[in-house]
């Protein structure tokens, strides 16, 4: 949380909070101004939230819920049917959880972390779906992956695109973004 320096304003005496970063330096009101919207007051937090961003948490919350459930019903009733679908599907289930989290979160280490897991939810999708095609016999049961995302309207490719652009959008200036 940002500490709050006051000082006096040269008219009257008055005092103005001017919003200070922990090593005491200050951060530019519009940075202030759309953290405290967002209802985040770290300094350099970012709203991830909002727009598209609140568009891609709900998908994201609901293949969390749809890959996890799936899979571990699964993997309890019927896993040695299918083990390495079942567990692909898991870890994708886990993959968008933290993507989830981390769009939740916003800061630059959530947002670094998203960047990491859509770029490894991308490979993956491409990775199992170019596999499933390749050697269906791998496969005895369809994975949140499987087909690049067909059994899911190829959501499963779209979101990490999505989701890439959306965490570079919001790089803070300074660091690349805009």
């Amino acid at each position: 949380m940002a500490e709050r320096n006051t000082t006096d304003a040269e008219l009257g005496g008055a005092s103005v909070a001017t919003p200070r970063a922990p090593g005491g330096s200050a951060v530019p009101e519009s940075t202030a101004r759309e953290n405290t919207a967002s209802g985040d007051r770290r300094p350099g937090a970012h709203t991830l939230r909002s727009g598209p961003g609140r568009l891609l948490v709900w998908f994201y919350g609901v293949f969390t819920v749809a890959a996890v459930s799936r899979s571990a019903a699964q993997i309890l009733t019927r896993f040695d049917e299918a083990p390495l679908a079942y567990t692909l599907s898991a870890v994708a289930g886990l993959v968008y959880a933290l993507i989830t989290l981390s769009l939740v979160r916003g800061g630059e280490g959530a947002r670094r972390v998203g960047l990491v897991c859509c770029t490894g939810e991308l490979l993956g999708v491409l990775g199992v779906g170019a596999w499933t095609l390749a050697e269906p016999s791998a496969f005895p049961d369809a994975t949140v992956w499987s087909d690049f995302g067909v059994g899911y309207l190829f959501l499963p490719v779209a979101l990490p695109v999505a989701g890439l652009l959306w965490l570079r959008r919001k790089q803070p200036a300074g660091e690349g973004g805009r």
